[in-house]
């Protein structure tokens, strides 16, 4: 995205281009900006933040899980790959889990397969504000929970991550 693009702007562009713009937003899932183009115009982040993650409730139970399916594993193997899309390496990079050391990057390795195999999706957790500890510490409690509850727990964190992304993107429109 321009440097200088704004809610403005981004509010007049033609849809191809609005789905563009944020596709990064929600994971490898540009069906959210295509459900939310319709919706314009937006007055503020929130407000965009909002309309996005209620599109992906309407969505229904398929299709989240599918959004939540798209996310990638913390510190796992697209990341050892370098296959992270930008947001999500700079995202982990900004938690410091790129600099694991190899025992940590040995317990992650085995939460992440201990959580898929109960849940069957990755464990997602908006990192900004936790430091490699603090991740694994709230990966060992979350693995405690049930299915349904952390499947929400999924998706709220995506929202979180979405916002933080579109705020990141629209710095000037933050406090409208």
């Amino acid at each position: 995205m321009k440097p200088c693009m704004t809610l403005e702007l981004l509010n007049q562009l033609p849809f191809d281009d609005f789905v563009d713009a944020l596709s990064g937003v929600f994971e490898h899932s540009p069906w959210v900006a295509e459900r939310t183009a319709a919706l314009r115009p937006f007055h503020s982040v929130m407000e965009l933040a909002a309309v996005m993650s209620a599109e992906v409730e309407k969505a229904g139970y398929g299709p989240q899980i599918a959004l939540i399916r798209a996310h990638p594993e913390l510190a796992g193997k697209a990341a050892v790959r370098g296959e992270l899309t930008q947001e999500s390496s700079k995202e982990q990079v900004g938690a410091g889990l790129d600099q694991c050391s190899p025992e940590e990057f040995a317990r992650l390795n085995h939460l992440n397969q201990a959580y898929q195999a109960k849940f069957g999706f990755p464990f997602i957790l908006a990192v900004r504000g936790y430091d490699r500890m603090g991740i694994l510490r709230e990966f060992e409690r979350r693995l405690g929970s049930e299915v349904e509850e952390e499947r929400r727990e999924c998706l709220k964190q995506i929202y979180r991550i979405a916002r933080l992304r579109l705020e990141a993107m629209f710095p000037e429109d933050i406090a409208r």
